[in-house]
């Protein structure tokens, strides 16, 4: 890890585990990108840049003469801004007390740290060395400090800026991304990650055109529509081979991530906040902090790629207490009882799997306030205890009493116009005067941009949290915002609203998560629609959905396995046939594809036989078996479900001393030709013991020739071999 700056050619490099990220300042004082790619020597390679311009193409501010680098159109920016001869997207766009908006950000100097900076009231890695480069509009009297954080642990690169306002008038951000990078000319795939309800993380693969491509959410969450990631391919880059870029925001609201092809045939990649709907007041003194972005690279392929940010997520961004500890292996109440629960059944749950192995239960939705259905009851922070008589404790008791750990839902975003809370407080809830209110599953929601809203939140749930043996919590959100408006900001200020209420649920994460140290918290949102880096600062897992049938959870687990690591994805066994879309598949298959993630059930099990408790057991210890693999090992996606009827996971020991391949086929087929699944990521001169198949062979065996896998007779069947070094 190290950051070197040539004095000479005023050239920056940045090299992080095997990459090499270089820049320079040009004659004008620009910071123009070189190079984002696998590790070289620091040759001088500003050779690569053209000089000159061409008819039509305007000169840089004030330099009317054709020889040399003399338009901002022909240079690859580091921060792009409108007005001076450049056309691409621009990074910043501040409006100034004069109605000007142009802005010309030249180099005024830089720092290098030895450890990162954290940013004010929001998630970012840690840890790394750190470029700050300070550009600066003298014009204007307003900067921007670019920050790079490189890492010696992983191929990835934290990014953001922050803009400050040195003049003595209010400046308006119309927009300020938080990064831009630039790719050489050169054919370009678009990978980004879709979907909606029960379908999160889809992965879309297009060719990138003349012209902007981007993706974005516009619903103050990051989404299941559009995960806050983007990848940029060679239009031969496969899973396994090339060139693969990718920028993962760490950010929690709307947002927009943009890949722009110029007329030169360069790329470049910006993004951050997104600027539909958004104005930042910036007052004389006053700066704005973006959010991070974790931009990775790998000659190897999307594989690659994913395995450098899992590195990254798990090193540097999610809690470190209990990134890599053991998680809960738990058993969820809600498919199994719903709204419908009483202390005795919810005892009955426990004792039915005492003794398996699970060793937590969670009481899911409809414990608190008057909560009967999904009407009411939501923002009312305090036990019902006309359903559970007695209170929590007497439940507490017996789960304890019997091994396990407890667990608890929340809600704390939202409000029901049906509570206590509403009534006194109708302020509370985001909307705006004489307007009615959108509902989405019957709420509404909290406005976290009122400090005194925030303020109810953290005493509240906090004070169940202080009161009772909590162990667990599941922090749920189950609708989108709408209305875009609160009371407690002054009308110049709405357009802020969207950033505002991420900087709010940071700041009620923070407090809470905080103050309770010792509970372990998973986060959900209506299944996956908030699955972003920055939840996984506060929360180590996340609910990767709603829709838990093993045959779709292979689709929706390889996507999001593109951008997260195993270990920050929550996959339970549910019952059979499935809730969601009526399957009836083995509860061997369910376990199999679970075990490739943060392991647990969600069903009744008081219906539990005899054989179905010791599957269950076996079925745990086998997970326990590989839960370092999914915690700590390197993901290969060997079979993709999307382009053929099989899927295929392997997940390799860092010291590929261990590994463990999970083999799925969706339908079976009539007189099959042999199925063969070639292995990744082994070390070829070691040898491996696979116990199912009763075989001794050598990494460069299983790598080349693999091997034959055997799945029997029909629809929707799994087949897992382990993998040990002899």
């Amino acid at each position: 890890m190290a950051i070197y700056f040539d004095k000479e050619t005023k050239t920056f490099y940045l090299e992080g585990k095997s990459t090499t990220y270089a820049f320079y300042i040009n004659n004008f004082g620009y910071a123009e990108h070189l190079y984002y790619g696998k590790r070289i020597h620091r040759d001088y390679i500003i050779y690569t840049r053209s000089e000159g311009v061409r008819s039509c193409i305007a000169t840089a501010p004030g330099a009317d003469n054709v020889s040399g680098q003399k338009s901002f159109h022909h240079m690859n920016p580091e921060i792009s801004f409108f007005g001076t001869g450049d056309y691409r997207e621009p990074t910043v766009h501040p409006r100034f007390a004069s109605g000007d908006r142009l802005t010309t950000l030249l180099y005024a100097g830089h720092e290098i740290l030895d450890e990162k900076p954290a940013i004010s009231g929001m998630p970012s890695m840690r840890g790394g060395k750190t470029l700050v480069l300070h550009l600066y509009d003298e014009v204007k009297s307003f900067g921007a400090d670019l920050y790079y954080t490189v890492f010696d642990d992983c191929d990835v690169i934290a990014r953001r800026i922050v803009y400050y306002n040195d003049s003595g008038d209010t400046v308006k951000l119309d927009r300020a991304y938080s990064f831009a990078m630039s790719l050489p000319s050169g054919e370009y795939d678009m990978l980004s990650l879709h979907g909606g309800w029960a379908c999160e993380r889809q992965p879309e693969r297009v060719p990138l055109h003349y012209g902007v491509a981007s993706i974005d959410s516009k619903r103050a969450t990051s989404s299941a529509t559009l995960n806050p990631f983007m990848a940029i391919l060679g239009r031969d880059t496969t899973e396994s081979f090339g060139d693969a870029w990718s920028v993962s925001l760490i950010y929690s609201s709307s947002f927009v991530l943009k890949a722009e092809i110029t007329s030169s045939g360069e790329a470049l990649l910006l993004g951050g906040i997104n600027d539909f709907d958004f104005e930042w007041q910036l007052g004389a003194g006053e700066s704005f902090e973006t959010p991070e972005v974790a931009i990775a690279y790998s000659a190897d392929g999307i594989g690659g790629m994913s395995r450098a940010l899992h590195d990254a997520m798990r090193d540097h961004l999610i809690n470190e207490k209990y990134v890599k500890a053991p998680r809960p292996v738990l058993i969820n109440n809600w498919e199994g009882t719903y709204f419908n629960f009483t202390k005795e059944k919810l005892c009955a749950i426990a004792d039915a799997v005492a003794g398996t192995g699970i060793d937590t239960l969670v009481l899911d939705d409809g414990w608190f306030g008057k909560r009967d259905d999904d009407k009411s009851g939501l923002g009312d922070w305090f036990v019902n205890e006309k359903k559970l008589v007695g209170g929590l404790d007497g439940v507490i008791e017996h789960v304890h009493s019997v091994g396990m750990k407890f667990g608890l839902w929340f809600e704390p975003e939202m409000i029901s116009e049906d509570s206590d809370i509403f009534r006194a407080h109708p302020e509370y809830a985001i909307g705006v005067p004489d307007r009615a209110r959108c509902y989405s599953r019957h709420q509404f929601m909290m406005d976290l941009t009122n400090p005194e809203v925030r303020d109810y939140i953290v005493n509240s749930v906090n004070a169940i949290l202080g009161k009772h043996k909590i162990d667990y919590v599941k922090w749920d959100y189950n609708r989108n915002v709408t209305e875009f408006f609160s009371l407690a900001l002054d009308s110049e200020l709405q357009s802020e609203f969207a950033h505002r209420y991420a900087l709010g649920l940071y700041d009620i994460c923070d407090r809470i998560v905080s103050a309770n140290p010792d509970i372990f918290f998973e986060g959900c949102s209506g299944g996956g629609a908030r699955f972003d880096p920055a939840i996984l600062y506060y929360f180590p897992q996340v609910w990767t959905s709603d829709n838990s049938d093993a045959e779709e959870r292979t689709r929706i687990q390889y996507g999001t396995s593109i951008a997260y690591p195993l270990s920050a994805m929550a996959c339970h066994v549910s019952a059979s046939p499935n809730h969601q879309v009526g399957r009836a598949t083995r509860l061997a298959t369910r376990g199999d594809i679970a075990h490739l993630g943060a392991t647990g059930y969600e069903l009744d099990t008081t219906v539990f036989t005899d054989d179905d408790r010791a599957a269950v057991k076996a079925q745990i210890e086998a997970y326990k078996k590989m839960e370092r693999l999914v915690l700590e090992g390197d993901l290969y996606r060997i079979e993709n479900p999307y382009t053929s009827n099989y899927f295929s996971f392997m997940i390799v020991s860092k010291d590929k001393s261990q590994a463990h391949l999970t083999c799925y086929r969706s339908l079976n087929h009539c007189n099959p030709a042999p199925h063969r699944v070639i292995m990744q990521g082994l070390d070829e001169n070691k040898q491996y013991y696979i116990p199912e198949l009763n075989l001794i062979l050598h990494g460069s065996v299983l790598m080349s020739v693999g091997i034959v896998v055997n799945f029997g007779k029909g629809d929707f069947e799994t087949k897992v071999y382990h993998l040990e070094e002899k």
